[in-house]
């Protein structure tokens, strides 16, 4: 049974053709070079026409190889909102999870994500979609004709399955926030709260389904969450086991049966049932990205010349072993989901670690270690020790430097993922549960 995954990243989107016992078949990868222009340095908006054209396209390609493929699943970059009218037409560009506009001062006081926090007690952040919408409510800016939102994953799934209005996933819509988890809807006393009419809500299934399977002939099921997608996707669908994610950002991620909440993680619907735990740093594999461009500015203000310093990095690392006095680095470069105004420092700095062999050693321990502080929050709650620690993502794949430490500081040995592209890979995985079930 041969299903195909088709991931909406922010700056690519991959899809995949896979069998749950083969693996990925074939994967490609197309740019998403969607974002509009900032008029204002807080905004980040694709054009959701151009993401549809690219998926269609992709998910064409794979076809001609495996036309006898089954069925069809999407996934896509969460928290971002995009408004659609009474025919599923979007009346919005897509605000992406990295829109800032949450962050801004609401009536020259604390940011509007904020205010939603203290006003409905619910923790949200800046990119969330509701966070997003509450912006716009306020400053006139939801677009006329607006009668109802989706995330970019659910309005693909929807076009693809020839439907005129979405229908959400709840780990989709959790991602929105104000979603009450335990009724599995969105919190309509939090958003009443907060001035935020319930009219607009999308409709959220009751459980996993097929839309429809008009574009393709064949069965397009209803869009999951990345965060989840890419979990399904690295573990192998082995829940049993906790993920470490480091891109840009990075992610602590461990399953459970049932609903926990956990300082310091959000807990997410699981699509296949059950929850996600997820810890997220905001910088994650940048703060080494950060690192390396201090070096490349320093030959450059003394020889002239811009350098790559990545290559000279690893041989510095390899032709060394560990020193012992690390400084601390805290990796909050870019704040974090509840405090956007935290930032991160080098401590315990003296003369024998002002060196790069050191400050590229504690760059990779503080990464580290909001990860671990992560996953011990998750243990404290009781929860079950993951029987195995998976990676994924280039900042591990590219960096055994990085596994290392986060091995040494796990006390477990880190095992990378086999799939790449794990988001695309786990939909697979979904729609073949998903079609088994309905056989």
């Amino acid at each position: 049974m041969i299903t195909i995954g088709v991931d909406i990243g922010t700056t690519t989107i991959s899809a995949v053709a896979a069998d749950e016992k083969e693996g990925v078949l074939k994967a490609l990868t197309l740019d998403n070079n969607t974002f509009l222009g900032k008029c204002k340095p807080w905004e980040s908006m694709q054009q959701p026409e151009k993401i549809l054209d690219k998926a269609v396209s992709a998910v064409q390609m794979l076809l001609e190889h495996y036309p006898e493929a089954c069925c069809i699943g999407v996934t896509g970059q969460q928290h971002g909102i995009l408004y659609l009218d009474e025919k599923g037409i979007p009346v919005s560009p897509l605000y992406t999870w990295q829109d800032g506009r949450g962050n801004l001062p609401y009536k020259d006081k604390e940011s509007y994500a904020a205010y939603l926090n203290e006003i409905t007690g619910v923790q949200v952040a800046a990119g969330y979609g509701m966070v997003t919408h509450f912006y716009n409510l306020q400053n006139h800016l939801v677009p006329p004709g607006a009668c109802t939102f989706c995330t970019i994953a659910d309005y693909i799934a929807m076009r693809m399955a020839g439907l005129t209005q979405p229908v959400l996933d709840a780990s989709n819509a959790a991602s929105f926030g104000l979603f009450d988890l335990e009724k599995a809807a969105f919190n309509v006393t939090a958003a009443f709260m907060a001035g935020i009419p319930s009219d607009i809500f999308p409709e959220v299934a009751k459980k996993p389904c097929f839309l429809g399977q008009t574009m393709f002939n064949i069965p397009v099921a209803i869009a999951i969450g990345d965060n989840q997608a890419s979990f399904l996707g690295a573990v192998g669908g082995h829940t049993d086991s906790a993920l470490i994610n480091v891109g840009t950002g990075s992610q602590f991620s461990a399953y459970s049966p049932i609903l926990l909440y956990c300082e310091g993680l959000e807990t997410r619907p699981f699509p296949t049932g059950g929850y996600l735990l997820v810890g997220a740093s905001l910088c994650g594999g940048r703060a080494y990205a950060l690192l390396e461009a201090f070096f490349r500015d320093t030959v450059k203000m003394v020889m002239g010349q811009e350098i790559s310093c990545y290559a000279a990095m690893e041989k510095l690392l390899e032709s060394n072993p560990l020193p012992t006095n690390l400084p601390i680095v805290c990796t909050a470069f870019e704040g974090t989901r509840e405090n956007s105004e935290q930032r991160g420092s080098f401590t315990q700095l003296s003369t024998a670690n002002m060196t790069p062999l050191h400050w590229i050693w504690g760059v990779m321990q503080g990464m580290t270690d909001e990860l671990h502080e992560m996953y011990r929050s998750y243990l404290s709650t009781g929860a079950k020790r993951p029987m195995q620690l998976v990676g994924s993502g280039n900042g591990l794949r590219r960096n055994r430097f990085l596994c290392g430490t986060v091995s040494r500081t796990f006390g477990c040995k880190l095992e990378l993922s086999p799939n790449k592209e794990e988001a695309a890979y786990g939909t697979a995985l979904f729609v073949h549960h998903l079609a088994k079930q309905s056989l």
